[in-house]
């Protein structure tokens, strides 16, 4: 199965509309795409559930330390 990344590359190599014999088709656009692509990116950082405790660990700064 192709990442969402690979698809919205094929996608953008494509033309937006084709007509042929009267009937035509219309591809989604670019910007719906990429929105497609963030919710499912932040769909699945919801539902990692060590993706919290990964993101606590990175804010600790240690004693003397910036």
């Amino acid at each position: 199965m192709s990442t969402p990344a690979e698809i919205l590359a094929d996608e953008a190599a494509k033309a937006a509309s084709v007509s042929n014999d009267g009937v035509t088709v219309a591809r989604r656009s670019l910007s719906e795409l990429i929105a497609y692509e963030k919710h499912l990116a932040s769909k699945t950082a919801t539902t990692d559930p060590a993706a919290g405790l990964r993101a606590m660990i990175t804010r600790i700064v240690p004693p003397g330390g910036h």
